[in-house]
């Protein structure tokens, strides 16, 4: 599930002072208030997620030893209202010859008047092993914790095959599957749990558009006979510095079969900071 693909803390200190340097910036009169850039943050600041630039499946191209990414944000109100969110996401990854290891990691945090409105934690953990350019092994663990959703927990474990389709310097497109075991709490106890075999199938599309914005597609789909489940992460990633990049995107989660009332489809629409380190 590259979904899910698909959650460090070093970057508070930048988001903060970042913050710091907006607000001192603003003008009593003319221009933007403070009021209104943070009215703008709030509509905007919603799910962050890892960045993932020219990634791909397997370890072709990527960097021996550890590297990564770290995304955060946080909003918080006080007064007649009080409100609290954060959002940590990060891709962490250790390459050793031909074999790497991935740990993906989105958390999401929200409460209204004291009262929690939203707790959920994504994770991804794989590692890969290539044969060669073109063709890898991997063995997979991704899955989701969300109270708020009809699916209290989705776990997903599997193994498999991959290929690279495309392995350029701007355009990079990898495929994988290979069967796997699903199991899954719901939040409606009248349906039963899920424990049964299934089938992953996930591509890892990206394009370098310019040499500072590049767009990704990740997708995830895993078959079994009491659900179908889809993960799609469409973004856009703009770099500000070497390390530093601003990334928005659309998550959708989509399940064949939800509880009487709940809607199939879940859009999150996402604006992150993201630090990247080596």
């Amino acid at each position: 599930m590259n979904a899910i693909s698909k959650i460090g803390v070093s970057t508070l200190a930048l988001v903060a002072m970042l913050s710091a340097s907006a607000v001192s910036a603003q003008q009593l009169v003319g221009g933007d208030s403070v009021a209104a850039d943070r009215n703008e943050d709030l509509r905007e600041a919603i799910e962050d997620d890892a960045e993932r630039e020219l990634d791909r499946f397997g370890n072709e191209g990527r960097p021996q030893g550890f590297d990564g990414s770290v995304a955060v944000r946080a909003i918080a109100s006080k007064g007649n209202t009080d409100s609290f969110d954060i959002g940590i996401g990060s891709d962490l990854n250790y390459v050793w010859g031909p074999n790497g290891i991935e740990l993906q990691l989105n958390y999401a945090y929200g409460e209204d008047d004291g009262k929690k409105t939203e707790e959920s934690l994504f994770y991804g953990l794989e590692y890969t092993r290539d044969f060669n350019p073109m063709v890898f092994g991997f063995a997979k663990l991704q899955g989701s914790v969300d109270e708020f959703s009809d699916y209290e927990t989705d776990t997903f474990a599997s193994f498999g095959l991959g290929y690279r389709v495309f392995n350029e310097a701007t355009r990079q497109w990898s495929v994988q599957a290979g069967p796997g075991y699903r199991f899954s709490e719901l939040s409606d106890v009248t349906r039963g749990d899920i424990s049964e075999g299934a089938f992953g199938l996930s591509s890892d599309y990206a394009h370098k558009l310019t040499d500072t914005v590049f767009l990704t597609n990740d997708t995830d789909v895993i078959w079994s006979e009491s659900d179908t489940v889809v993960f799609n992460d469409l973004a856009l990633n703009v770099s500000m510095t070497d390390t530093v990049a601003l990334r928005t995107s659309v998550l959708t989660e989509y399940h064949s079969e939800v509880s009487k009332g709940v809607k199939n489809t879940d859009n999150t629409f996402g604006v992150s900071l993201v630090y990247s380190f080596n």
